[in-house]
């Protein structure tokens, strides 16, 4: 009889199968196989906080498939991930299976494994356990308070506060994090300060460079050269007298490496040096995780990667010393083993640190077999691994004083020599773009010695000014939340997602920037809802949910605790008015919204009607800003900072709408309008004489600003597509465009997709040329079909590749190589088996109120061709993108119930 194993991924159990033999039959979860149902009444806290579950067509299908198997086997063992959620996976798996009456003289064990080898997997099975009831409470814990908080507080902000999303525990609080950032640097001063260098040369003819740090006998201060008047005299008395060297310091310094990766220093790391997302990091280290093919076997190539431990396993830490001594040097190898320890808020350290299985597998020894963020993140954790038990780097560093014979004027030259690089032969910690990026040990100072008489070069007196605090990149702000011990670490990609995901703030030069959707949202937590959104209260109350995974505390105390004053907090906004919304944000946001002017004038003065005070409103779909004496005066303006345009009423869109100007040929209102899918470009209006007749339109391209969008650039998109110019090549006309899936080149039938920095009104042909011939990479052109003269071409697609005709489509049999494809048989192909390219457009669902006979064998041969007919016009229309229509105004749909986070 089989034993059945149960783990979360169907990649982990063909692995793990391999190890395990035919006795044992593997099988996926799929992730968790139910949940609490997105809607009111899932968690009952007046029933002791009882939840209601409920399980998926997938799931359902997954456990249905786990019982079968289960039919004449003795034994389930339960092997999801090692942490709370896997935990909480084998929990739901074995309640399913229990309603199912499918466990009836079964013996249910938990197994966990921190690394996908046959070793550890062997030795998993050898040693497996009970569920860990403190670490599924915690689970059920957070997964009610999470639940409570957003279908409890969404609801009350999409009443509140229209165009709102969501509101999370944890999301909220990275929210508040990221704005209150922005408003920092709205309000932050530069101040002006100087200094002065001088480029000086050794008796030898060395350079180097010295900077002023004492002036008529006092030390400098930052501020103390203020302007350039201070600055000019600080450079002269430098010039003034012969400089010599005075003194020189020397001490030896020792760098010892990092620790091991964590799941949050992983995170960082790959942003700061590889440029990775934190989601696509951890999608990355998933698959290296759950294993790798490597000549014919699958291998897990790294360790458990949700993880905040920084300890590794011994027998890992001496072959990894054992490898540095071999393949370094052993005097690269220190001579105790290194040990680390957490210095996170809150760290569990339940797991190992994310680090190679094998080290002997090194990332030049499995690049062939990883793709490409797959091989830069391997060598990322095997560097850092492998660093972390080095010798540490050493390195001499020199400050030198100089000055003249009076002694008033000092200036210092700093430098370092590495005299033993240690870990540093293998790795260096990577920087944010805002942090010192000059390290010591770059630096050096030419050899000199004390009384050395100086050649002065020249005196340069600079002027700089204090920079604001730096917006949060994905690095700094995971590791501001982990120094808080705000959230998990596992939980910190998706909280960056959810908050991009709502337009709740955006990552522009891998920095995040508030949207004022998120500024609102913000504004209104704290005013109304402050301690549910404190970094404190959330900290404390993770300490709290890990004291339940510890089995320190009671889960249902916790949340009875925490809902108590919850319940309250809300019941107390039932009252809020709109004015009373209105005043809060206006009293937050107001210098964001309404800065300065330039000219000094009042920043809330309407211009329009030049009477009217301009402040925050709310309407169906969002906050925006008007004026006071609506509704006479109908100024309207989306929700910016920048104001600088609000003195022409002319520039906002009054009633949805922004006039440009008239078209310069025909004399037709160019405006730009408000539509439910977004901004549009108009010319012209509606005939009311003839409806048929619409007013050309072109929807505004993502990211293009409908107040900022020019009469010129207005009739270049309704004017679309334009000539781009002519195939260098081959002559051909090459057009842009764009389409649904945004700006487009099209040269013939070929289209190819432009990237969205690209400006489909400027694109010149060379990037023309290079998008096609991307596109041209999937395409043969076989000639001209006999009948006509439109070319008959070879396509790559989803399913398969297929020849093209005009609007007639036709898959290529299984297993033809489309390289081989001749003119002759796609033209057979086509008369045989072509259908039309759009014959689906259009058509109408036919609805009857008898249901027809049952014809099993006719009905699957029509459901596999309309299948296969569907794929091919798919294939089609993914590589020919078609023009979308502009934009039209229709009344809105009724808006769905929103999920909360």
């Amino acid at each position: 009889m089989s034993n059945v194993v149960v783990v979360e991924s169907p990649a982990k159990a063909k692995t793990i199968n391999k190890y395990l033999g035919d006795s044992y039959t593997v099988l996926a979860s799929f992730g968790h196989v139910r949940d609490l149902p997105p809607k009111d009444g899932s968690v009952l806290p007046e029933d002791g906080f009882a939840m209601s579950w409920q399980s998926d067509e997938r799931g359902s299908k997954q456990v249905a498939a786990i019982a079968k198997a289960l039919k004449g086997a003795t034994r389930l063992f339960l092997a999801t991930d090692p942490d709370r959620e896997g935990e909480a996976i084998s929990w739901h798996v074995r309640a399913m299976l229990e309603e199912r009456n499918a466990l009836k003289g079964i013996d249910v064990q938990r197994v966990t494994f921190n690394e996908i080898t046959k070793s550890a997997i062997r030795h998993a099975m050898e040693h497996p356990r009970q569920l860990d009831v403190p670490l599924i409470e915690a689970y059920l814990a957070r997964r009610a308070l999470d639940y409570l908080v957003g279908f409890t507080l969404s609801p009350v902000l999409w009443r509140k506060l229209p165009g709102s999303r969501s509101a999370g525990r944890v999301q909220s609080v990275a929210l508040r994090l990221i704005c209150e950032r922005e408003a920092e640097i709205e309000v932050f001063k530069p101040r002006e300060y100087w200094s002065v260098t001088a480029a000086l040369v050794t008796p030898a003819g060395a350079p180097f460079t010295a900077r002023l740090t004492h002036l008529n006998g006092t030390k400098l201060d930052q501020f103390d050269l203020s302007n350039a008047e201070q600055a000019e005299a600080a450079r002269k008395a430098v010039e003034a007298e012969p400089l010599s060297v005075r003194t020189i310091e020397r001490r030896k310094v020792r760098r010892n490496p990092q620790p091991p990766f964590t799941t949050s220093t992983l995170q960082q790391e790959a942003s700061r040096k590889l440029g990775m997302s934190a989601q696509n990091t951890m999608r990355t280290a998933q698959q290296l995780y759950e294993g790798i093919e490597l000549d014919g076997e699958t291998v897990g190539l790294i360790t458990y990667m949700r993880t905040d431990g920084v300890t590794m396993a011994m027998e890992a830490v001496q072959a990894i010393r054992q490898h540095i001594g071999a393949r370094i040097g052993n005097e690269y190898v220190p001579d105790k083993p290194r040990i680390y320890t957490s210095k996170a808020k809150n760290a569990q350290e339940a797991h190992e640190a994310v680090r190679p299985t094998d080290i002997s597998r090194t990332p030049e020894s499995v690049a062939r077999y990883l793709n490409h963020d797959q091989k830069r993140l391997y060598e990322l954790v095997w560097k850092r691994a492998v660093a972390s038990q080095m010798e540490s780097a050493s390195l001499d560093q020199v400050a030198v004083d100089i000055s003249g014979p009076s002694n008033q004027t000092v200036l210092r030259a700093n430098g370092s020599i590495i005299t033993f690089d240690g870990f540093l032969r293998l790795y260096r910690e990577g920087q944010d773009d805002t942090e010192k990026t000059a390290d010591d040990e770059s630096r050096m100072l030419p050899p000199m010695r004390e009384q050395d008489l100086l050649n002065r070069e020249e005196v340069q007196a600079d002027q700089h000014f204090t920079q604001p605090p730096p917006r949060f990149s994905e690095a700094s702000l995971v590791k501001k939340m982990e120094e808080l011990g705000i959230g998990r670490p596992s939980t910190y990609a998706s909280i960056l997602t959810v908050l991009q995901d709502r337009s709740y703030v955006r990552l522009e030069s891998r920095r995040f920037i508030p949207e004022a959707r998120g500024r609102l949202v913000t504004a209104f937590l704290v005013s109304f809802f402050e301690r549910y959104v404190d970094t404190g209260f959330t900290a404390n109350l993770e300490a709290l949910l890990d004291d339940i995974s510890g089995g320190r505390a009671q889960w249902k105390e916790v949340l009875a605790s925490f809902w108590q004053d919850f319940s309250k907090a809300v019941a107390g906004t039932k009252e809020l008015t709109i004015t009373d919304v209105l005043n809060a944000l206006d009293k937050d946001l107001g210098p964001f919204f309404f800065p300065p002017r330039p000219d000094g004038s009042d920043p809330r003065h309407c211009t329009s009607c030049g009477s009217g005070r301009l402040g925050l409103k709310l309407g169906r779909y969002g906050a925006f800003i008007g004026c006071s004496n609506y509704p006479e005066c109908q100024y309207t303006r989306r929700l910016t900072s920048d104001s600088a345009e609000d003195g022409d009423g002319e520039s906002a869109l009054k009633d949805g709408m922004r006039l440009l100007g008239q078209h310069p040929q025909t004399g037709e209102d160019i405006t730009i309008r408000q539509g439910p899918w977004g901004l549009y470009a108009q010319q012209g209006e509606p005939d009311p004489a003839d409806k048929k007749a619409k007013p050309r339109r072109a929807s505004l391209p993502k990211g293009m600003d409908g107040e900022r969008i020019t009469l010129e650039q207005a009739v270049g998109l309704l004017s679309l597509p334009r000539l781009v110019g002519h195939h260098p090549e081959t002559g051909e006309v090459i057009e842009a465009g764009l389409g649904r899936f945004g700006p487009y080149v099209k040269m013939g039938a070929v289209y190819g997709s432009l990237d969205k920095d690209d400006d489909v009104l400027t694109v010149g042909l060379n990037r023309a040329v290079d998008a096609l011939a991307k596109k041209l990479a999937s395409i043969r052109t076989l000639g001209n079909h006999p009948t006509d003269a439109e070319p008959v071409l070879v396509r790559k697609g989803r399913f398969g590749p297929y020849v093209q005709h005009g609007s007639m489509v036709a898959t290529l049999p299984r297993g033809t190589d489309m390289d081989v494809v001749t003119l002759d048989e796609a033209v057979a192909l086509l008369a045989e088996k072509g259908k039309p390219l759009k014959a689906k457009a259009g058509a109408k669902k036919k609805t009857t109120t008898k249901a027809a006979p049952r014809k099993t064998a006719a009905k699957t041969t029509t459901k596999k061709a309309t299948t296969k007919s569907k794929a091919v016009a798919d294939d089609a229309a993914g590589a020919e993108p078609a023009a979308k229509p502009a934009a039209k105004p229709r009344k809105a749909a009724a808006p769905r119930k929103k999920k909360a986070d």
